[in-house]
């Protein structure tokens, strides 16, 4: 398990420049049933280029709570609001980057997250945080940055690395 800030702030990594073949970037209304479609497309566009089932199950687990946090928090419903999501393959893993224009994280940094006891009734499990604990197990070097009304954050998975 990974300690808690796995947020790299003020750090700025550039990925190399890779071929456009190794690239996928989709745009989509902030809405939830965007983003099923979304999740959709993603998995379909990434599994015939060598992504395994389970490489792609956490791929879906990660886009999934970061595009629904971005609707349901960023643009608090505000369903005139666009998110962007940029994937490109590379030696090192998958690089993410999500944008969207809605309202900064709070305190301007992604939540830590935190590991809660599944040892309970469903009914007694802790409403919301867990999210950001699974994304910050399962990605690496994680940048969100606000400027200009624009958010930004990436990240980078150790899954689908070219060769």
């Amino acid at each position: 398990m990974r300690p808690e800030g796995n947020l790299q702030s003020k750090v700025v990594r550039r990925v190399a420049p890779q071929s456009k073949e190794n690239e996928l970037r989709i745009i989509l209304p902030a809405r939830e049933n965007a983003v099923r479609r979304g999740l959709k497309s993603i998995k379909s566009g990434l599994g015939p280029i060598g992504f395994s089932s389970d490489e792609l199950a956490s791929l879906e687990l990660v886009l999934a709570e970061i595009l629904n946090n971005i609707v349901e928090h960023a643009y608090r419903g505000n369903e005139a609001g666009i998110i962007e999501i940029q994937l490109s393959q590379t030696t090192a893993g998958l690089w993410c980057t999500v944008i969207d224009t809605g309202a900064m994280m709070p305190n301007g940094e992604p939540p830590l997250g935190m590991q809660c006891d599944l040892n309970c009734d469903v009914a007694d499990l802790p409403e919301g945080g867990f999210g950001w604990f699974l994304i910050r197990e399962l990605v690496h070097d994680l940048e969100y940055t606000h400027e200009e009304g624009q958010n930004r954050l990436s990240f980078r998975m150790s899954i689908g690395r070219l060769n």
